[in-house]
């Protein structure tokens, strides 16, 4: 019998939440759903995500289920990164609606609260009564609209949550200033301004908290703005056509002139100019680009014309996946999130309670209908739900936004988790710490004469693809010397290169290939030990003797000659030493993993502050593996961070995998972070503002518990009144939002 189920993913950009028993309810009601095997569900980035089994249900039966529950669903496209705008579209259409109803209610309540004042001051009220039942009751019941709606369906599904607290408590109060009226005719006071006021207030507070949550997702909204809408294509007969970039296909070749952005991911063709970056990798300094490079959609080009051959468009671009990555992490929880979804849900259930026993207790202790009410109504109101549902995921969103303006790229909520609590991080040497090119760091010339030495090393080699060859030609060019043809050239497998230049039949290689060819390298044996001791690789320099050498005018063959040594070592990553310093400091121990021999290893692991037993020579893929279990096995939270296809395996094991940017697709695949740049340090950074997070969480946890734990008791015994209940619960709510937005002023360890 098979029991394989076929699962497929869907987004929803959701409308009409209000607080965080909203996300608990809508979630259990898509879980509710037949086929839907898990849905996530996130305030600040009005945002639904389900794995469903698409032979048991599809996007219309998830949209009615979510519609007949009182919200508004639209499905979002995973396959089209523009589509992520449908978020950020919903956030800025909520923030509209709430202000022409905080506009209308404040209109009609101001007149009220004048009323309030000069009954507190002892003075006659200036309105009749009837005229403020007037101007109360468009807010009860326009302005007001959205808590009753939110409230039928709440309890329609046996929950409740913010608007039924809302509802509720103005009902009562509005409710007693009609009996007032009814009752006192033209006498007395009707507390219209309790109802009103404190729809307002909810309203002004709703209004305030839709535009901070589409201030946390700026950083997707920044990245939309990076991809221009139209490409100039190239045509195979030389004409240009400009048309949408959803239309670009890999393959076709793009124009792209100075001061426009680069619309496509692909290869520079053609053409040279400098292209600024930054926005997308956080590099300051524009890079040369030119024909073999590979150029990134959204970058601007500064000042040349370049043809691209595209490699990628709309969400498989890197700019789309950053762009994914963001959406589906805003939406994602950690478990800390999770609970404070599900307390908030039975929050609102508690304080109805707690309401309805304050109601009692005054009407026993008092017998006084409005003294009873009043209290219970303040009650309802300042325990709003709104700054503990809030207190995470608004945090959440601001952090994953900040940390992908700085290069890192989060795949889940869970990460900053993990991430807070990681006690060492595993770093593969080659690609990660160190770059994929080694450096020339010595030249030894029996002569003295360096640069001659350099110059015939870079002509042996100019037919050589080893990475050695690519140091040696890149030292000479950046001093500037000729380097001479190279002919005869052939590669000794295991051993070197051979090859003539300028009639001189030079070798370029190990201590074999020079013992095989009868030159003596006693005279450069104590350097070559010096640099074997630093982990430097030797690369020997000789002339074989064979062709020789022409004096007056006749050629003659020569002794076999020593003429020098290289030394040769792998190049740090910019930052790498910084990184293990910054790790160091923070309390993570780092750890290095290499393939090296011990002693280049152990010159490698100096160089970057590593001690000893931080570092793992001769390492394999499976001992990758095994060092990083045996450190789980121990109790260590244990991240890695690695760049190649060996890494994988590693990676995917790691409690947190990191893959480097400029990595391979099986290492970023594998990878929960990845890594825009290449550098160590944002390994660091991303520890930073996971710990960074969990500071604002629990900040606002406890000022969000704690507020309630204070407020409510102060209403039941009516210290509190619901006008000022109200406003006291809307300065919670945001100040729970300001902290989560302070989020967004960190920076990354060893930044100003």
């Amino acid at each position: 019998m098979n029991n394989h189920v076929t699962t497929a993913k869907a987004a929803f950009a959701i409308t009409g939440m209000t607080c965080a028993a909203c996300v608990s309810r809508l979630e259990r009601i898509l879980l509710r759903q037949p086929g839907v095997l898990t849905a996530t569900v996130s305030l600040p980035a009005e945002r639904a995500e389900l794995v469903f089994d698409p032979d048991r249900t599809g996007l219309l039966a998830m949209v009615t289920a979510v519609e007949d529950a009182g919200f508004g669903a639209r499905p979002i496209s995973n396959n089209d990164a523009d589509e992520s705008a449908a978020t950020i579209t919903a956030i800025g259409d909520e923030s509209g609606r709430s202000l022409v109803a905080l506009a209308v209610s404040a209109l009609f309540s101001l007149p009220l609260l004048w009323e309030m004042v000069l009954m507190l001051a002892g003075e006659p009220p200036l309105l009749p009564n009837w005229l403020q039942w007037a101007l109360a009751t468009p807010v009860q019941f326009w302005a007001g609209a959205r808590f009753y709606r939110g409230a039928w369906f709440a309890l329609r599904s046996g929950w409740a949550n913010m608007d039924v607290l809302v509802s509720l408590g103005t009902s009562a109060a509005y409710g007693l200033a009609v009996w007032q009226v009814l009752t006192a005719g033209h006498h007395g006071h009707p507390e219209f301004e309790a109802a009103a006021l404190v729809i307002t207030l909810v309203i002004a507070g709703k209004w305030l908290e839709a535009r901070a949550r589409r201030a946390t997702n700026q950083a997707v909204e920044a990245l939309r703005a990076l991809r221009p809408g139209t490409a100039r294509l190239l045509l195979a007969d030389g004409r240009e056509e400009m048309l949408a970039v959803s239309q670009v296909l890999p393959g076709q070749r793009v124009l792209v002139r100075p001061g426009e952005r680069i619309p496509v991911d692909g290869m520079v063709e053609a053409g040279l100019a400098a292209v600024d970056e930054s926005m997308v990798t956080g590099e300051s300094l524009p890079r040369e680009r030119g024909p073999g490079a590979m150029v990134i959609g959204g970058t601007l080009n500064l000042d040349g014309m370049l043809t691209v051959t595209t490699t990628a468009v709309g969400a498989e671009s890197m700019l789309g996946r950053m762009i994914a990555l963001v959406g589906h992490a805003q939406a994602t929880k950690p478990r800390i999130e999770r609970l404070a979804d599900w307390v908030s849900g039975w929050f609102a259930i508690f304080v109805a309670a707690i309401s309805a026993v304050t109601l009692a207790a005054w009407w026993l202790a008092t017998g006084d209908a409005q003294a009873s009410i009043l209290p219970a109504v303040a009650v309802l109101v300042v325990a709003c739900p709104c700054a503990l549902g809030l207190a995470t995921p608004a945090v959440i969103a601001v952090a994953l936004g900040v940390a992908a303006r700085h290069g890192i790229l989060i795949r889940d909520a869970e990460v900053l988790e993990t991430a807070h609590n990681v006690s060492t991080v595993i770093f593969d040497k080659t690609g990660t710490l160190t770059e994929d090119r080694p450096q020339l760091t010595d030249i030894e010339a029996i002569d003295g004469d360096a640069a001659a030495l350099a110059s015939l090393a870079a002509a042996v080699q100019r037919g050589s693809f080893h990475p050695i060859a690519r140091a040696i030609i890149d030292h000479a060019r950046e001093l500037g010397l000729t380097v001479p043809a190279v002919t005869d050239f052939r590669a000794v497998a295991g051993r070197g290169v051979i090859g003539t230049v300028g009639g001189r039949a030079l070798l370029l290689g190990n201590r074999a290939l020079l013992d095989a060819n009868l030159i003596d390298a006693s005279a450069l044996i104590p350097q070559a030990a010096a640099l074997e001791a630093a982990g430097k690789a030797v690369v020997w320099i000789g002339e074989t003797g064979v062709n020789g050498v022409e004096v007056n005018g006749a050629r003659v063959n020569g002794q076999p000659r020593l003429l020098g040594l290289i030394g040769v070592a792998d190049r740090l990553r910019p930052g790498a030493a910084a990184a293990i310093a910054a790790l160091l400091r923070a309390g993570v121990e780092p750890v290095m993993l290499t393939g090296d021999q011990p002693s280049a290893a152990l010159a490698t692991a100096a160089r970057l502050g590593l001690q000893p037993g931080q570092v793992r020579a001769g390492a394999t893929p499976e001992d990758k593996i095994e060092e990083i279990m045996r450190r789980q096995a121990a109790g260590q939270v244990v991240a890695m961070v690695g760049d190649g296809v060996n890494d994988a395996p590693a990676l995917a094991l790691a409690h947190l995998g990191i893959a480097m940017g400029g990595g391979t697709d099986a290492a970023i695949a594998a990878a929960a972070v990845s890594l825009i740049r290449p550098e160590p340090m944002l390994a660091a950074a991303l520890i930073d503002i996971a710990r960074a997070t969990r500071r604002k969480i629990v900040q606002n946890l406890v000022w969000a518990f704690g507020f309630n734990l204070l407020a409510i008791p102060l209403a039941a015994i009516g210290v509190l009144g619901p006008v000022v209940a109200a406003a006291a619960m809307t300065i919670s709510s945001l100040t729970v939002v300001a902290n989560a937005l302070s989020l967004r002023l960190w920076r990354p360890p060893g930044e100003n």
